[in-house]
């Protein structure tokens, strides 16, 4: 099976055609740049070079991989829109990919141990899944750092610990090993696209927690509204 991931969730904005065969991964085309923002910008033509090194064109592939979520609100909007459009034109089906799920798959080891896969949510959160033996234990959850490190605590030793938020955490855990992952590895996503049950529905975004953006109060040109003294 031949696939194209796109990862736009984190600070990585990557495209990769990968062919899958009983397990087996091997990288046909792949573009990535470390980016925390633009990735509209780049996406496009990243697909496009990432496409042309291959044989087949967009033609030759067989479905779609895109991150849906935890991670930036933009960039996953982004990620969706491009590939459910690129989805639409090929007729190809488009699945969705939880980054965190994406993180554990990329860490070496990961169908055997105990991994945590963790993501720097900022105020103080991070965005957190974890394995025992490849089984999940839980949900994808948001976290506050003190929840997340009693979990770490409890981890067997010889566990991982891989993406942004796992140094946060691990601080009274040295015989853990963290991993520093800026994003998804490309043969990861690979995987999980060619595994992905087709029948889970389209792929849609995966929010842990309600965006910082707020609705303006007011519309353009709207006058403020009046005080009144008192009131």
């Amino acid at each position: 099976m031949r696939v194209l991931v796109i990862d736009t969730a984190l600070n990585l904005c990557t495209v990769g055609v990968v062919e899958v065969v009983d397990g087996a991964v091997r990288p046909l085309g792949l573009r990535s740049l470390e980016m925390a923002k633009g990735h509209q910008e780049r996406l496009a033509g990243l697909a496009r070079d990432a496409v042309g090194e291959t044989d087949g064109g967009f033609g030759a592939i067989d479905r779609i991989g895109v991150t849906v979520g935890p991670g930036s609100f933009t960039g996953l909007r982004v990620g969706l829109a491009f590939a459910h459009g690129l989805g639409a034109a090929l007729d190809r089906p488009v699945v969705g990919l939880s980054t965190l799920d994406a993180l554990a798959a990329s860490a070496d080891g990961a169908a055997t141990d105990s991994v945590g896969a963790l993501i720097d949510a900022r105020r103080g959160q991070v965005y957190a899944r974890f394995w025992s033996d490849g089984v999940p234990t839980g949900p994808a959850e948001a976290l506050a750092l003190e929840a997340a490190a009693a979990r770490v605590e409890a981890l067997a030793p010889g566990a991982r610990l891989i993406g942004s938020g796992a140094a946060l955490v691990a601080a009274n855990r040295p015989d853990i090993e963290t991993i520093e992952a800026v994003g998804p590895a490309p043969e990861a996503l690979a995987r999980l696209t060619a595994a992905a049950d087709l029948a889970a529905g389209p792929a849609q975004p995966l929010y842990l927690r309600a965006p910082d953006a707020t609705p303006p109060t007011r519309l353009p040109g709207q006058a403020r509204p009046t005080r009144i003294p008192g009131a």
